[in-house]
Order: structure tokens, then C-alpha cells, then sequence
């Protein structure tokens, strides 16, 4: 049976499983995850008042070019400016000045990608992935700028290496948060698979998932989501209320929400 035109997107919902369960970008990223919204949205203040603001930050820069304060609040004007080039400038310092801190070198290369910059963005990605091979996020962001390119093969190849490793490592030293992140790797296989609408292969790699992690209900609720999403609501009812029941409470309300869209289509 068909989708329907109004059902969301398979994006969509990769984006959302990925939100509901791993939490990769948004507990440790939150610069990262309102960077565009920010972008994007009107000026709390008038441009004569941000521009006033930006000078202000310059000069204290001028006198303390390391000044970590005067350095984000020029980046938070840029971006209400709607200036992503200029905020550049503050986010590569803020990212030398902390090298340890990955949010700033994370959303360097976010900044880059959206600008175009694709080989600076993933020169980034690489030197994050160098450091944790399993960072999430920048494994995120490299299989989504190889996305943009239309280089779908090398997401899909980056994905799966990233799975091997991390398998090969559970297996060595299991633990419940190896464990947790094989799947959330493989939810991320599965969310490139989804953006090529390559569904079969998306749906077999949520039942290995299920299968290598059963009480994992991220996997679970992939499945549901896709069979919604098909239109197929008598395989996704199910999978809805068994998803429910496993997972955690903080997800449950959400849950239900999800179920209760797909019955109402």
C-alpha cells in the first residue's frame, strides 16, 4: 500500500527516531541543534542595535583577543544577524582556545558544510573522528555532508566501518553502553538508507538491530515508524505498543503521541 501525500518524509522520521533515543546531537550539541533556528529567525533587536553590539565585543577582542565571554556573545550577535560567515571568525578561536570542548569544533564544521565549505566541514569531521571513531555526532555530520554531495555509497560505507569497530570492541569489552551505541550506529545506517529510500534495506538493518540489542526499543520503534509511514498501520500498530512498553518513561508520552498520528491516518 502506498503513503499517502501527507505522511512525513523518510528523513523525517529518521530524524525523529534519532532525536526520541540516542540523543546524539541535542544533550551534548545544543549550540549545534538551534544554530540554524537562530540563523534563521528575526532579530530580538533592531540591526543598528546587533551591529552596536558586535563592535562592542570587537573591541574588547581588540584588547583581549582570548576573552571567551566576548568571543561567544560576537557569535550569538552573528547568528541573530543571520551572519554565518562572520561568525566564523568567533567559533574558529572558540575551537582553538578549547580544543577539548568537540561542541565547538562540531559546529565549526556545521557553519562550514552550511556555507558550502565541504572540504573544510569534513577535514573537521575527520580530525573529530581520529580522536573517538565512534563519535556520533561527527559521524552524523560526515554522513550527512557526503549526503549533500550525493555520495551516498561512501555515507552508507562510513556507517557500516563505524559498526564493525564497534562491535569488534562490545565483543572484546562488552558493556551496556557499547551496547546502546552499536545501536544507535545502526540507527544512523538506517537513517541514511531512509534519506535514499531504500526502505527493504532500512528495515533490515532495524531487525538486526532488534535482534543484536532486544531490549532495546529504538530499533522497535524504527520499524513502527517506516510501516506507518508505508501506510502499513496493521504491521506498525504493534510495534507502536510493544515500543511503548520497552522503552524508558521519559519516552513513553512520545510514544503514545506517535501512535496516536498513526491511527488518526
Amino acid at each position: 500500500m502506498k503513503a499517502s501525500s501527507s505522511k512525513r518524509s523518510p528523513w523525517v522520521y529518521g530524524a525523529l527516531i534519532l532525536m526520541l533515543a540516542a540523543l546524539i546531537l541535542f544533550s551534548a550539541l545544543p549550540l549545534v541543534a538551534s544554530i540554524w533556528q537562530r540563523s534563521g529567525a528575526a532579530a530580538p533587536s533592531g540591526p543598528t542595535q546587533l551591529e552596536s553590539q558586535a563592535a562592542g565585543y570587537q573591541l574588547v577582542l581588540e584588547r583581549e583577543p582570548n576573552n571567551q565571554t566576548a568571543l561567544l556573545g560576537l557569535l550569538e550577535t552573528r547568528l541573530q544577524q543571520g551572519d554565518l560567515k562572520s561568525a566564523l571568525i568567533p567559533l574558529e578561536r572558540l575551537a582553538q582556545l578549547e580544543p577539548e570542548q568537540t561542541r565547538y569544533a562540531l559546529l565549526l564544521a556545521e557553519t562550514k558544510a552550511h556555507l558550502q565549505d565541504y572540504s573544510g566541514a569534513a577535514a573537521l569531521y575527520r580530525t573529530l573522528l581520529a580522536k573517538d571513531p565512534f563519535s556520533l555526532a561527527a559521524l552524523k555530520g560526515l554522513g550527512k555532508l557526503y549526503l549533500t554531495q550525493d555520495r551516498p555509497q561512501e555515507a552508507v560505507a562510513l556507517m557500516q566501518t563505524a559498526i564493525t569497530g564497534a562491535i569488534q570492541r562490545q565483543t572484546r569489552t562488552p558493556s551496556p553502553e557499547g551496547s546502546a551505541q552499536v545501536t544507535s550506529l545502526q540507527l544512523l545506517l538506517g537513517e541514511i538508507y531512509l534519506d535514499q529510500n531504500r526502505i527493504t534495506e532500512a528495515l533490515a538493518v532495524y531487525e538486526t538491530a532488534q535482534q543484536v540489542n532486544p531490549e532495546d526499543f529504538r530499533p522497535v520503534l524504527a520499524q513502527a515508524m517506516v510501516f506507518e509511514q508505508q501506510g502499513n498501520l496493521q504491521q506498525a500498530a504493534p510495534l507502536f505498543q510493544k515500543a511503548q512498553k520497552m522503552a524508558p518513561p521519559q519516552y513513553q508520552d512520545t510514544i503514545q503521541q506517535l501512535r496516536r498520528q498513526s491511527s488518526d491516518n
